[in-house]
């Protein structure tokens, strides 16, 4: 059942990734926090080149800050693209479970970015280019709740084993443009309320380092013609945790 939900979601990212959107979503931020004193930091790179860096700081056993980013600048052939964002943020964690081997984190909060996206056409009677620019600033607002389980399974690679951890994220995100400008004239401003279910896994290098593999979706609640649910995450990077107590991370 698990690997049927994988490849749906691959899936519907492969077809997503085809769409054009002024909004382009990061990875979520998953720390796995255990208790007080945790460090979490994470960089992630998508196929589309889209880079992001995640931070995160248990303050107590139970409550967490994060602070995230991303950025893109990407030059081809049909299409330019800058993307930029930045949140902050703060929520809950706890364990339960056999031997406390199950993560819940709930986090919100707020962010702000821009988007600049040249579309490139040759006109077929002329032979000249054509070129539609789309620039915004936006605003975000997002909840997710993150769910961990440290399975007992492990890889086993150069006769070494390395466990995996499995998980999802739920993330809900309202993104509102300001400022949009299309082709250097103010135009009509949307917004967006957007659903990313997320499932990612980790596989452990040594108790700090991990290597992580994010797959997801991206769904937009709201009919719009620029700020649509054009793009999936799908990714591939590391993530560091320091301190916390050691559940096979």
């Amino acid at each position: 059942m698990k690997k049927s939900i994988l490849l749906l979601s691959f899936g519907i990212a492969f077809l997503l990734s085809g769409c054009v959107s002024t909004y382009m979503p990061n990875v979520p931020n998953v720390p796995m926090f255990t208790e007080k004193g945790e460090l979490s930091a994470g960089g992630h790179v998508t196929p589309k080149g889209n880079i992001t860096f995640n931070t995160a700081y248990a303050v107590s056993d139970h409550f967490a800050v994060v602070l995230n980013g991303s950025m893109l600048n990407s030059e081809r052939r049909k299409r330019d693209f800058r993307h930029n964002l930045l949140e902050a943020g703060g929520g809950y964690f706890t364990t339960f479970g056999p031997e406390g081997r199950r993560i819940l984190e709930v986090y919100g909060g707020i962010g702000t970015g821009s988007s600049d996206r040249t579309e490139k056409d040759e006109d077929d009677e002329t032979g000249e280019m054509i070129y539609t620019r789309h620039e915004a600033n936006f605003s975000k607002y997002f909840v997710q709740v993150n769910f961990t389980s440290k399975k007992k399974k492990s890889l086993r690679l150069l006769s070494r084993e390395f466990p995996l951890n499995y998980g999802t994220a739920l993330r809900a995100s309202y993104v509102n443009m300001h400022n949009y400008k299309l082709n250097g004239v103010a135009g009509k401003e949307e917004d967006n309320i957007f659903l990313e279910p997320i499932f990612y896994t980790r596989l452990t290098l040594n108790p700090s380092v991990q290597l992580q593999y994010t797959s997801g979706s991206n769904f937009g609640l709201k009919n719009r013609k620029t700020l649509t649910a054009g793009y999936s995450v799908f990714s591939l990077g590391f993530v560091i945790n320091v301190g916390g107590r050691n559940l096979g991370r």
